[in-house]
């Protein structure tokens, strides 16, 4: 048995365009659905969503047999959570608040096995391991494992490049509602000052030859991300698109001669 080929982490090595959504609604039956419509990837949120270990193991295997990687983001990059979601399966972190070296070197270190970091060896428990059917796992994982930190604050801007440059950091990913908030912008995601700190952190991070992305449902906005050498945006949460799409039905019903 061979291990899961990571496709989300062999296109940003090509430098290949990526749209993604965010999955919040904490369903399996809903990712299911989600990864029929098309998306490179999908980000299982257990950040800001009723999401624990049990529920994204279930989306986890709900996603698996369509052609869309899943990413999953923990409430947090403590090294006990990383844990529990590398062995359920999950492939793709993306982890939120990251901004130091130190503390994306730590993270990763989170990721690897001794000696090369601190992640705990329980293969034979583990479905990431197909339960030690997948021969040598322990040793070969490393390669399809994909590191995405999170830069959300002025601080994390601060220190940027010094972040995008630790070895084992795959990527780089700005969220503009957090990064608005420590700019003392909070709620205005589209502000011209917010805008402009991330089209300067993608050409930062790429620099560093590494990986930038964004979460914008502004085409214009996705646009000139990608001409500052972004390769992976989230274009939208399902929780609004169901919103917007329950309520503008409503609303042309409501409007409807009777």
């Amino acid at each position: 048995m061979e291990i899961p080929v990571n496709r989300f982490k062999a296109a940003l090595r090509a430098g290949t365009p990526q749209l993604g959504l965010w999955v919040g609604l904490a369903s399996a039956y809903a990712a299911e659905l989600l990864a029929t419509t098309g998306f490179d990837w999908l980000v299982i949120d257990a950040e800001h969503s009723p999401n624990d270990p049990q529920s994204v193991l279930a989306q986890l295997q709900a996603m698996a047999p369509y052609p869309v990687q899943p990413i999953v983001r923990p409430v947090a990059g403590r090294v006990e959570i990383i844990k529990q979601y590398l062995d359920i399966g999950a492939q793709t972190l993306l982890i939120p608040m990251v901004e130091s070296a130190e503390e994306a070197e730590r993270i990763v270190a989170a990721t690897r096995y001794p000696t090369r970091g601190v992640r705990g060896v329980g293969a034979a428990l583990a479905r990431a391991s197909r339960w030690n059917q997948i021969e040598g796992y322990v040793t070969r994982c490393e390669q399809e494992l994909c590191l995405i930190v999170q830069a959300e604050t002025v601080n994390a801007l601060k220190n940027l490049e010094a972040i995008a440059r630790v070895d084992g950091v795959d990527g780089v990913f700005f969220g503009p509602a957090d990064l608005s908030a420590s700019m003392g912008l909070i709620g205005q995601l589209a502000h011209p000052h917010v805008d402009a700190a991330i089209i300067e952190g993608i050409k930062t991070v790429t620099a560093a030859g590494k990986a930038a992305g964004v979460l914008t449902g502004d085409r214009t906005f996705a646009s000139q991300c990608f001409q500052a050498g972004a390769t992976f945006i989230g274009v939208g949460v399902d929780t609004s698109v169901l919103v917007r799409a329950a309520s503008a039905l409503v609303q042309t019903f409501r409007k409807a001669p009777v």
